[in-house]
């Protein structure tokens, strides 16, 4: 049953935990350019770097160079347990977030760790190229060559596709990955994909919504001051990465032979987001239209990717434990 309009739209409701810490945040600045974000996130790494610290024992962790269709050079991190589980190392591949345009291997290095040293598994962190340098689709074409790469060498990366070949992304990322598992079943890719992991994916431009749930999608606008994901942002980014509404390789009900046969799917979703509605419409049409197995977590009244910026929330740590219950639920499936 889908939810009526005022369940979706209570969905955003303010979480009180979070509205106290974001009044004693700084402010995110008003500012639409790349530069200025880019500069940010330079300032930053160090201190990103100092925190993540080195490989914990029991990991390894490798820099990869792979190839790219139009002759350049990718770098991929993979993350391996050293002592392997009774069934074998799964496989996942996973793609960081950014709006397309930000972000990088550091971003999702603590989510990589906690999937190998907790679930056995070999994890593959793929550095895509960003706009606006590299504009639509070289972000996801990239994205889809990594995949290629990690299927053809699972054996020499020490994983087993048997024990589970799993895509993953977040935000942006989890767009990438919700295209990647298209094209991994249009092309019959083998290793078949296990699962998909996707967190507060952005899915469904805004005049691509299926007429059918127009009325559903609500998020966009009720939450377009969202507190970390200002429409200002959104825009900076859409306008940075040029991508075609209109393109399977951007989004996936685009795609003309559908979602049936899509392997099981996990969500995670945030209900102050502006994307939170991408997520809710694609859950429901792939587990009520395609009988396709899936698992949501909801986190009402939270913004887009909270835990990143107010670590410190009894949230932040319940979707850190999620993250690894939710991969390990598409690894039982």
């Amino acid at each position: 049953m889908p939810l009526t309009r005022s369940a979706i739209l209570a969905l955003a409701d303010p979480d009180p935990e979070t509205a106290e810490a974001l009044n004693f945040s700084p402010q995110l600045p008003n500012n639409s350019s790349i530069d200025f974000w880019r500069t940010i996130e330079t300032t930053r790494r160090p201190t990103i770097l100092a925190s993540l610290g080195p490989p914990p024992t029991g990991l390894t962790e490798r820099d990869h160079q792979v190839p790219t269709r139009d002759g350049h050079n990718i770098t991929v991190r993979s993350y391996s347990p050293d002592v392997a589980p009774a069934g074998g190392r799964s496989l996942i591949v996973m793609y960081h977030g950014g709006g397309f345009c930000l972000g990088g291997l550091e971003t999702e290095t603590p989510t990589c760790r906690a999937w190998a040293l907790q679930l056995g598994a070999v994890v593959l962190n793929v550095e895509y190229r960003r706009a606006p340098e590299w504009v639509f689709p070289t972000p996801v074409k990239d994205a889809w060559d990594a995949f290629k790469w990690a299927a053809t060498n699972a054996s020499e990366l020490g994983a087993d596709p048997a024990a589970g070949f799993l895509v993953a992304g977040v935000s942006a990322g989890g767009n990438m990955a919700s295209v990647v598992a298209h094209l991994a079943r249009n092309e019959g890719v083998v290793p078949r994909l296990t699962g998909q992991y996707l967190s507060v994916p952005a899915l469904i431009p805004a005049d691509k919504v299926p007429e059918e749930y127009k009325e559903e999608y609500l998020s966009r606008e009720q939450n377009r001051d969202s507190p970390l994901l200002p429409r200002t942002m959104v825009e900076m980014f859409e306008t940075s990465h040029k991508a075609d509404s209109d393109s399977p390789l951007f989004a996936t009900f685009n795609d003309l032979s559908g979602h049936a046969d899509l392997p099981p799917t996990y969500f995670q979703v945030c209900g102050a987001d502006p994307y939170r509605d991408d997520a809710v419409i694609y859950e429901r049409v792939l587990r009520e239209d395609y009988k396709i197995p899936t698992k949501v977590d909801m986190y009402k009244g939270l913004p887009h990717m909270f835990w990143a910026m107010i670590p410190g929330l009894k949230q932040s740590a319940q979707w850190k434990a999620d993250r690894v219950d939710g991969m390990r639920w598409l690894l039982e499936q």
